[in-house]
């Protein structure tokens, strides 16, 4: 019996020593897993706002669609795809980076003469609600040469549109394209190495503690007085305050300090209205297709 304890320690050993070994190969060689616009709780954050926002006839067509509070649900769901062959083309409606210093009518152009790199994210979005508009009888027919094809289940249509339409207010989805998208520009969150990307998709709102239902709650709170005004904004709007956020972080970046509390305290307020503007305004585009 001991003999064969000593053996299960020897292999659960190696078994450390190989995952070690991985380990340092892989931050060695630089890779790094792939991050993903606002990670899963920001996503769910986002769609549980909108959903508390719809109208009862948006609502009744989107749990119909998705199940009840299924958009919350399944807002994570382009993400996941990802590894999958299902829509292979989608790598890039999550993002739109940027140029720095661009003048705003540069900026505000992308939103109709869709820019040939750095992402597909403002087309994509524009695509599949058209698409989705058209099969309910509104908006002009779709061109022929698209992203989004016609034969996309409505389901996974519907899907997409509030995955993206979060990504688009994610700053880092709407970053710099030398660096990634903040991929590149490596950062120390306490006690372990990150990168500026993951900050902004993750590590900021995980600080904070709270549960999706419970930050959207707070939200809600907050930011309830802002909301009129937030539907107002036009999308070139919306469009230049989130790259001029964006610019802000990077100039940050050049005189933070490395203190972790000192970038929480800095950003979290900013990031928090970020979401808070993503679930309504997914809100408003819902209502005013169903």
């Amino acid at each position: 019996m001991k003999g064969r304890e000593e053996d299960l320690e020897l292999r659960i050993d190696n078994m450390r020593r190989t995952i070690l070994i991985l380990l340092t190969i892989a931050v060695c060689c630089g890779y790094s897993v792939p991050v993903l616009g606002w990670g899963q709780k920001g996503h769910r954050i986002i769609a549980k706002i909108a959903y508390d926002h719809l109208s009862k006839k948006a609502r009744k067509a989107v749990d119909s669609t998705l199940g009840k509070q299924g958009m919350i649900y399944w807002s994570n769901w382009p993400d996941e795809i990802r590894s999958d062959t299902i829509y292979p083309n989608s790598y890039d409606w999550h993002f739109q980076d940027f140029n720095g210093g661009l003048s705003d009518s540069t900026v505000v152009a992308a939103l109709s003469d869709y820019p040939q790199e750095g992402g597909n994210l403002f087309r994509a979005i524009d695509e599949l609600t058209g698409v989705l508009r058209a099969s309910r009888g509104q908006g002009a027919p779709q061109p022929e040469n698209r992203l989004v094809s016609r034969e996309m289940p409505q389901s996974d249509i519907l899907k997409f549109i509030v995955h993206l339409s979060g990504d688009r207010f994610c700053p880092m989805h709407t970053a710099h394209m030398d660096d990634l998208g903040g991929n590149r520009v490596k950062m120390q969150w306490f006690d372990r190495e990150t990168r500026l990307h993951t900050v902004w998709d993750t590590d900021l709102i995980e600080s904070q503690g709270y549960s999706f239902s419970e930050y959207a709650e707070k939200l809600e709170i907050e930011y309830a007085g802002e909301k009129n005004a937030i539907e107002q904004m036009s999308e070139a709007e919306l469009l230049l305050n989130n790259y001029h956020f964006t610019e802000s972080i990077y100039a940050y970046q050049a005189v933070w300090d490395g203190n972790t509390y000192h970038y929480i305290y800095r950003w979290r307020q900013p990031m928090e209205r970020q979401l808070y503007i993503a679930g309504i305004r997914l809100a408003k585009l819902l209502n005013e297709m169903y």
